[in-house]
């Protein structure tokens, strides 16, 4: 009788979750139906009967936010702009292959104080702790992408994530990119991972927070071609027989198994972060039903300790330093010319430089809510401190016209960091202050800082919102301009500290976006040319001129057009076109009750500039002044369409390279950089899809 009593409820336990009932805790506005099904049968003794699926059974709530925000947002269903599936915008500019180093065409200096390691030439392609997005669901989502383009390149996304609870929420993310290249020695394999859950407990007093993450950046080197007269060869529309500088013109594999970088860089970082709240204050409850009773708690303080372990690794490794057995493949010549390494005795056939860093931070803070009913204003008082660790290795040790072999370096120093915070959204949802700053009171970096201010006003529906923010930075340049560094090949030690001043204004409604900036910097450290460090003596000043708009031209069509105006003042190292503009023609609308379309014409263009060298070994973008880049407007063709859940993309780009000198053939290539062509016609196909479990 007792197991009876015992095994009863859980068949109905079983029974229940089977079902996919969840209780009705979120309070938001739904995406819709992301999924539907066929009918479903249930059987009788003497005949079938069929059961119409009801589409709200597939229905879904779902929002997230970011970790140190309040505001909650819901996942972007638009189309029409392929950016926002792919992983290389098109205001950025790439070295003329997916997952190639690249930087934003609007110019934004670094803006964190203390220790930075000074390697973000692949920023674009990785998983960060601040874009971390903690979701809530009432049911458990899955989204798959796939993109596969010309030349064998893939891009996979994954994001899956479930209410394991009500209160308790867990995820996790999976991004790869393998890319084999249109020309020798390019290709990158990029792979990254998140694990994300939050927690919080059922009298809302205490709250966790967990995230794992890793990135692996892996992009071959090759220095771009030999001389841009090869593109015009008859002989080379093939791109990968076009002579390049590093790694040996050993041409292509397009086998997206076999993606091994003999001469590039190696990037990896990893990241585990533990948060844990837990507020003093005023309890209360809201009495549901006979036997549900939801618990509300109004935060007067809250205690927040969140501790922070990361690794990072930058490797660049050349394994042709050396004539190989046949003689055939030998990159020391250019080495030598270009970085002053002398190679010529060494031992081995591999050369590399190699930064690595262990950080552990410990932050505590201290939260007040002068407003039980408005947590949108605090004050919030905190200290953290950082200890790091860093490795230096290189084989062979590159002083410059010298040969020797370099033992492991290393370096220990802490920080100590004190930082504030005054937020103040008023109730009426029309104000938001933000007052914001940091100061390294003690350690290596001490007399760093960062404030910020920003004032937000909400006119109404249609005007939007305004904005006005000021930021002031102070802080040591990056460590790659550091002696110690592996990389820093230079004997200039940079020893003042960088101060950069942002100014700016922004509008924003459902019309257009507006923003005007300016940005001051003193003492700019930078890299003067392949391998040597300096800092601009004068004053860097850029003033920049933001807009996006949409414009409806008639019926279906509409017309988004995108502008940046940027403007230096004299000689400094920034280099930026004047004007950069994007414009997509689009036909779109709903047609069929459940078909989104969204098709038409996505043309790009800058006016002429010099734009950033590269240096492959460091990594870096550096100033140049010998060539000037003259671009045709890059021409793309697209057409997105949904049906309901299902997304399907198309895109064919670069039909500005359409070249009828030697037949018809698309090798009238730009240029991302001197001696960094770009592809020549590509398309790409791909779907995503969103599954309600």
């Amino acid at each position: 009788m007792l197991r009876r009593s015992i095994i009863l409820p859980v068949l109905l336990f079983l029974a229940a979750a089977l079902d996919g009932q969840v209780p009705n805790f979120i309070r938001s506005s739904p995406l819709g139906n992301l999924s539907s099904g066929h009918g479903s049968s249930r059987g009788g003794s003497d005949s079938l009967d069929f059961k119409h699926r009801d589409d709200l059974a597939d229905s879904i709530t779902i929002y997230y936010r970011y970790m140190d925000s309040l505001k909650n947002d819901h996942l972007d269903s638009s189309l029409g702009d392929f950016d926002r599936f792919y992983v290389d915008p098109a205001s950025d500019v790439n070295l003329g292959n997916t997952g190639r180093a690249a930087y934003p065409v609007l110019f934004t200096p670094e803006l964190t104080p203390g220790w930075d390691a000074g390697f973000h030439a692949f920023d674009l392609y990785r998983y960060k702790l601040q874009d971390t997005r903690f979701f809530k669901t009432t049911r458990p989502y899955t989204l798959l992408t796939y993109i596969l383009s010309s030349g064998k390149e893939q891009l996979i996304k994954v994001l899956h994530t479930q209410n394991i609870r009500p209160n308790w929420n867990a995820g996790v993310e999976y991004r790869s990119i393998i890319a084999p290249g249109y020309f020798s020695n390019q290709n990158t394999n990029h792979n990254s991972f998140r694990f994300f859950t939050d927690y919080q407990g059922k009298r809302k007093r205490y709250a966790a927070f967990f995230v794992i993450l890793t990135n692996t950046l892996n992009s071959s080197e090759n220095g771009g071609i030999t001389s841009d007269t090869s593109l015009s060869n008859p002989n080379m529309k093939k791109r990968f027989n076009v002579p390049v500088n590093l790694g040996g013109n050993t041409g292509i594999s397009q086998n997206v198994f076999s993606n091994a970088v003999h001469t590039g860089n190696t990037y990896a970082d990893f990241t585990v972060l533990a948060r844990q709240t837990y507020d003093f204050g005023l309890r209360d409850s809201l009495i549901i039903n006979d036997t549900t009773k939801e618990y509300l708690f109004y935060p007067k303080l809250r205690l927040q300790h969140t501790i922070t372990y990361n690794t990072y690794s930058y490797r660049f490794h050349d394994d042709k330093v050396m004539p190989d057995q046949g003689g055939i493949v030998d990159d020391t010549a250019i080495l030598s010319a270009w970085y002053h390494l002398n190679l010529s005795h060494a031992s081995n056939q591999l050369f590399f430089l190699k930064d690595k860093w262990n950080e552990l931070v410990n932050d505590f803070s201290l939260i007040q809510y002068p407003d039980k009913k408005n947590t949108l204003q605090f004050l919030e008082a905190g200290v953290r401190l950082e200890n790091f660790a860093g490795t230096f290795t290189a084989s062979p040790r590159p002083d410059a016209l010298i040969q020797v072999y370099s033992p492991k370096r290393t370096r220990s120093f802490y920080n100590i960091v004190l930082h504030g915070t005054y937020r103040n959204k008023t109730r009426n949802r029309k104000w938001d202050a933000v007052l914001q700053g940091e100061f390294y009171s003690a350690g290596n970096y001490a007399g760093n800082y960062n404030a910020y201010a920003s004032l937000e006003r909400v006119l109404n529906g249609r005007l939007g919102t305004v904005q006005v923010s000021f930021q002031n930075v102070n802080r040591t340049p990056s460590y790659i301009f550091n002696g110690n560094s592996s990389f820093h090949l230079d004997s200039n030690s940079l020893t003042r500290n960088e101060n950069i001043t942002v100014l700016s204004v922004s509008a924003n409604n459902p019309r257009f976006r507006l923003m005007a900036r300016n940005i001051s910097i003193t003492n700019d450290a930078y890299f003067k040319n392949l391998y040597q460090t300096s800092q601009f003596s004068g004053l860097v000043n850029i003033t920049q001129f933001v807009a996006s708009t949409k414009n409806k031209v008639a019926g279906h069509l509409n017309l988004y057009s995108d502008f940046i105006l940027q403007q230096t003042a004299g000689n400094n190292p920034v280099r930026v076109p004047l004007l950069f503009t994007r414009q997509r023609f689009s036909f779109e609308g709903n047609f069929f009750k459940n078909l989104f379309i969204s098709t038409g014409l996505d043309v790009t263009y800058n006016t002429p500039y010099k734009p950033y060298g590269y240096s492959p070994l460091l990594g870096q973008f550096v100033p140049q002044d010998t060539s000037t880049i003259r671009n045709r407007p890059c021409i793309n063709l697209y057409l997105d369409f949904r049906i309901k859940s299902f997304t399907g993309l198309i895109k064919v780009e670069n039909l500005n390279t359409l070249n009828v000198n030697h037949g018809l053939d698309f090798t009238n290539n730009n240029f991302a950089a001197p001696l960094y062509p770009t592809p020549g016609l590509v398309i790409r196909v791909g779907v995503q899809w969103g599954f309600v479990n």
